[in-house]
């Protein structure tokens, strides 16, 4: 593999960091959200998570121990600006510039994602993302982290999963903030849009030479039969689930040929709006994890298409009912690389959880390990027939926070003893560890034990 082809691990703010109200840092919404009752599984919360806002230093030394030579880390908005906007907190900052340092010290590349979901609770109470002064209040925090940190962070993501945050926070409310409607959906969906092109065109602006890019949640649909309608209902689910946000960045307006309740996001546009969606980024980031076979049913609104249960179907999958399709990222790959506009892709999450168990101090994570190799074969082998993915971050490098999931869902590459906040490296870490550096002929040879 050529050395300019990236390998590295993602985590983000809101899942590992904790310190939820220490040294300044304001309330953001899964704070908020995961203090109601029964809206988080166990009752879990993010406020001490695997503590990496203490511990970050220890992490990269493990990072750094484990050959791994990128980290995508997320910026947490209300740590840095507590009520989203106005007075800056000079310790969150400082963190931040810790952070990027001792990743350079660890000859480690810092990957900065400007939001992954934890806004604010303040600028929540005035309407968050259905409030479209959010696209001003964002690109502020912008400006604020590209003067503090753009002169050592090359590479940054402007949005994580628009459609997560919008889809499972505004439309179904199962995530923070928990609000449920088409309208907050529509809305939430037209600013996140106008702030993901505003976001790569202010990182344009700043500094030319960096690279701006934002990231989406992809996973390829399959009709359930060879019906027409189950083949239709399987394009509409494609057009939501892999469309709704390329194509507004890209010039090609919204789907809404084949989502028609679209057409109801017109009351939130504004005169030039269609200029202000479109950006060029340097690359987009796909994450994948499974695929959805889609059946059509007239009973789901709006859509009229369900997906089906991979229990139900009867293949194999993760503890997150996740149907395991190494064949999927191929797939997608080859999908967004047709679009003409795009430059580069970047696959910035791809992993599965598991029920690891520690025992005699190790965690032998046989099914993880089998999991990365098939998809990993899946992005070389896109990669090979020239499709323009220059590379792949796993999710996550510990295990951490899993939204409403809570701590149950384990991702990692290193075992997260919640308690004792001890770590222990999977045998799936070694393995990582050992496949990167087989890749890139110019590192040093591994040490036997991993």
């Amino acid at each position: 593999m050529k050395e300019d082809f990236y390998w590295g691990v993602a985590t983000s703010a809101p899942q590992s960091e904790g310190a939820a109200f220490l040294d300044g840092k304001g309330a953001s919404i899964w704070d908020t959200f995961s203090a109601g009752r029964n809206k988080i599984a166990g009752r879990h919360t993010p406020q001490v998570s695997n503590d990496f806002y203490h511990r970050y230093a220890e992490d990269l030394r493990l990072m750094k121990s484990l050959h791994i030579p990128n980290f995508r880390f997320s910026i947490a908005w209300p740590r840095v600006l507590p009520e989203g906007k106005g007075t800056v907190n000079p310790k969150g900052l400082d963190f931040y510039d810790r952070l990027t340092d001792q990743c350079l010290e660890n000859n480690i590349t810092p990957w900065a994602t400007l939001y992954h979901w934890d806004l604010p609770q303040a600028l929540e109470d005035k309407g968050g993302w259905t409030n479209r002064d959010i696209v001003q209040w964002f690109s502020d925090y912008i400006h604020l982290m590209l003067s503090k940190l753009g002169d050592r962070i090359q590479h940054w993501m402007v949005l994580n999963e628009p459609l997560v945050f919008t889809g499972a926070g505004y439309f179904l409310g199962v995530h923070a903030p928990g609000r449920r409607g088409m309208d907050n959906f529509l809305a939430a969906t037209h600013h996140a849009a106008l702030a993901q092109a505003a976001g790569i065109k202010i990182i344009k602006q700043f500094n030319p030479q960096l690279q701006a890019g934002t990231t989406f949640s992809c996973s390829p649909t399959s009709p359930y039969s060879d019906r027409l309608k189950d083949k239709a209902a399987a394009e509409r689910a494609d057009a939501l689930l892999n469309r709704l946000f390329i194509e507004p960045l890209l010039g090609y307006g919204y789907p809404v040929k084949e989502l028609p309740f679209l057409n109801r996001i017109e009351k939130y546009l504004k005169k030039d709006d269609e200029a202000l969606l479109v950006a060029s980024p340097d690359f987009i980031g796909i994450q994948n994890y499974t695929r959805e076979v889609i059946k059509h049913s007239w009973m789901t609104p709006y859509l009229k298409a369900k997906p089906i249960d991979p229990r139900s179907r009867r293949v194999n999958h993760t503890m997150m009912n996740w149907e395991i399709y190494p064949e999927g990222i191929y797939h997608i790959l080859k999908q967004f690389n047709q679009y003409k506009e795009v430059n580069a892709i970047i696959v910035t999450e791809n992993g599965a959880a598991f029920p690891d168990k520690v025992i005699n101090g190790e965690v032998d994570d046989l099914p993880r390990i089998t999991y990365l190799k098939s998809y990993i074969e899946q992005v070389l082998k896109a990669k090979n027939e020239g499709v323009k993915v220059k590379g792949y971050f796993l999710w996550s490098f510990t295990d951490n926070f899993e939204w409403a999931e809570g701590y149950f869902p384990r991702f990692g590459l290193v075992y997260i003893d919640y308690e004792k906040q001890q770590r222990i490296v999977k045998n799936s870490g070694k393995w990582f560890s050992q496949m990167i550096q087989q890749m890139n002929p110019s590192a040093k040879v591994i040490e036997e034990k991993y």
